[in-house]
């Protein structure tokens, strides 16, 4: 049991790693005008460094392919559906049963459904777009922001994925070393790559570290990314290009890093109408309260 969860989040993982490439290729595409064949050139650079790995590889092979009926780009003839066996579905869907947000994943999986929304994605063609922004000048600059959007967005969907096998192993007691896993797909799997290196290392170094995220080499890399990263989304959204993998991973890492969230609200509009009750931040956290909204609204120790 444990082999089959620890693989199908492993193809979770596939799934956010592929959308997230899929969102490099539609900036440089969309966002700078480039041809299949320049795209190719870029990922083959970018496979030369940190997103070294055999998803990158190939998808330079990829976008190198010529179509033998016309000679265009083999990319630019294949239909924009793209297909899902299940094992992202159930990955979320185990996520959801854990409460681990695997936002990345999700989001990759809610993309491949949307592109196969034929009806609606012809009933919406021409919908209003408001105004548009203008293309980057610098498109240097614009594809080593792409770059580091695409790095650090990887290490949030990774980041997501170990701690979904962390809570599995913990819910289940099946005692995962997160470490192993990194070592033995690097190996020869879909997802290869040596980024996993660092995985193997942060989790040595911390056995039970709560997010890839606060591991110093992460953390630095993100650091050094987080300004291209932002410029990346900001453009995109400016120039109406879908980025639900780039942004949905941002917001990840910002709500983490943010002190207090808006669940404080939420919590107490769900006391409002259905007594939830809620916790102070003054008090016991264990402790709970309910305010009594349709009386005298004083607070109550529920």
């Amino acid at each position: 049991m444990p082999g089959h969860f620890v693989k199908m989040v492993h193809n979770g993982i596939e799934y956010s790693d592929m959308q997230l490439i899929g969102e490099a290729y539609q900036l440089l595409r969309d966002g700078l005008g480039k041809t299949a064949g320049e795209i190719a050139d870029v990922f083959d650079e970018w496979n030369s460094g940190d997103l070294d790995s055999f998803l990158v590889e190939i998808t330079a092979q990829v976008l190198r392919q010529t179509d033998a009926k016309t000679g265009k780009p083999l990319v630019d003839l294949i239909l924009d559906e793209a297909e899902q066996k299940g094992t992202g579905r159930w990955t979320v869907k185990s996520a959801l049963d854990l409460g681990v947000p695997v936002t990345g994943i999700a989001e990759a999986v809610f993309a491949r459904a949307l592109s196969g929304s034929v009806t609606q994605r012809k009933a919406t063609t021409g919908l209003a777009s408001g105004g548009l922004g203008t293309k980057p000048g610098d498109a240097k600059q614009f594809t080593e922001d792409i770059r580091q959007a695409l790095y650090a967005s990887k290490i949030i969907a990774y980041a997501q994925g170990f701690n979904q096998i962390q809570a599995g192993s913990a819910e289940y007691d099946w005692g995962i070393t997160p470490g192993d896993l990194a070592t033995i797909w690097r190996g020869g799997c879909i997802i290869r790559a040596k980024f996993l290196n660092r995985i193997k290392d942060a989790f040595d170094e911390d056995p039970d570290l709560p997010t890839l995220i606060v591991a110093p080499y992460f953390r630095s890399a993100i650091e050094a990314a987080i300004d291209g990263w932002r410029r990346v989304v900001v453009t995109a959204t400016q120039l109406g290009i879908p980025i639900p993998g780039f942004s949905s991973a941002l917001s990840y890492y910002d709500a983490l890093r943010t002190e207090r969230l808006p669940a404080a609200l939420t919590q107490g509009l769900r006391d409002f109408f259905g007594a939830h009750t809620y916790g102070r931040i003054d008090d016991d956290p264990d402790k709970r309260f309910h305010t009594l909204w349709s009386g005298d609204r004083t607070e109550v120790p529920a």
